[in-house]
C-alpha cells in the first residue's frame, strides 16, 4: 500500500499559490484488499483513503483506528438508517454524503458538503474555498457526482494564471500500483479545472473538518487569497 503518491509531482506553470493534503494518508484504489470492486467501488475507495488520512492525523488522540473494510462502510450506513439492510453486502455505490455521515459515525469526525448543481459551476469562488481548505485543514477531499459517477480523491489544489488545478488521485486504478506508474500514467495528476468537472453533472466535495497540524508551506507569488467555504 502506497503512501503519498502525490509526492515528486511538478506545480502547473505560472503558480499563484497552492495547498496540498497535510500528513500522511494510503492510496486505496480497486482491489486493493482483493476485493474485486471494479464498477462501482470507486466511492468506497475515495472514502478510505480519507479514513487513511483520519486515522493518521488522529492516532494521538484515539487507540487503535483502523480503516473501515467496504464491509464495513456498508453496514454502518445500515445501522444509522440511512440504507436498507440489502444494502449490506450489495454492490450500490456510494457518494460524497454517505462518506461523511461514515467519517462522523466511525471516527467522530464532522464534515462540510458543498454542493454545485452542474460542473461548469466550479468557478473561481468554488476553487478559491477548496483552495482555504487546504491551507486550514490539510486534508483530503471526496468529489462525487450523477452523470459523472466516477468518485475522486482531491489531494490540492492550485491557483495559476490560466485558472485552477485539482490535485487528483483516480481510485479507478487496478493492478499492482507503484508511485512512478500512477503519476507517469495519469492515475495521480494535476488536471485543470476544466478536465475534471462535467457540465451536465452535478458535484458533492466531502470535506473533513479535521486538522493536521503538521507545518506545510504555500508557494505565494501573490498576496493570500481570503475565502470562507
Amino acid at each position: 500500500m502506497l503512501s503519498g503518491v502525490h509526492e515528486g509531482l511538478e506545480t502547473p506553470s505560472e503558480i499563484i499559490e497552492s495547498a496540498n493534503v497535510r500528513g500522511r494518508y494510503w492510496f486505496y484504489h480497486y482491489n486493493i484488499d482483493g476485493v474485486d470492486d471494479r464498477g462501482w467501488g470507486c466511492g468506497y475507495r475515495t472514502l478510505q483513503t480519507i479514513c487513511s488520512w483520519v486515522c493518521h492525523a488522529l492516532r494521538d488522540k484515539k487507540d487503535l483506528l483502523q480503516v473501515p473494510s467496504l464491509q464495513k462502510i456498508q453496514q454502518t450506513l445500515v445501522e444509522i438508517g440511512d440504507k436498507p439492510a440489502p444494502f449490506a453486502g450489495s454492490r450500490d455505490w456510494i457518494g460524497s454524503v454517505e462518506a461523511c455521515l461514515c467519517l462522523d459515525q466511525i471516527f467522530g469526525v464532522s464534515c462540510k458538503i458543498i454542493h454545485i448543481s452542474h460542473g461548469n459551476c466550479v468557478d473561481r469562488k468554488v476553487g478559491e474555498g477548496l483552495l482555504e481548505h487546504f491551507k486550514h485543514f490539510g486534508s483530503p477531499v471526496m468529489i462525487g457526482g450523477d452523470a459523472d459517477a466516477a468518485s475522486k480523491t482531491l489531494l490540492g489544489v492550485c491557483k495559476a494564471k490560466s485558472g485552477f488545478y485539482f490535485l487528483i488521485a483516480d481510485p479507478h486504478f487496478y493492478g499492482k500500483a507503484d508511485k512512478t506508474l500512477l503519476q507517469s500514467n495519469g492515475w495521480v495528476q494535476w488536471k485543470h479545472l476544466d478536465d475534471v468537472f462535467k457540465k451536465e453533472s452535478f458535484y458533492n466535495f466531502c470535506l473533513p473538518q479535521l486538522r493536521n497540524n503538521t507545518i506545510v508551506c504555500s508557494f505565494l507569488v501573490s498576496g493570500p487569497v481570503i475565502s470562507t467555504l
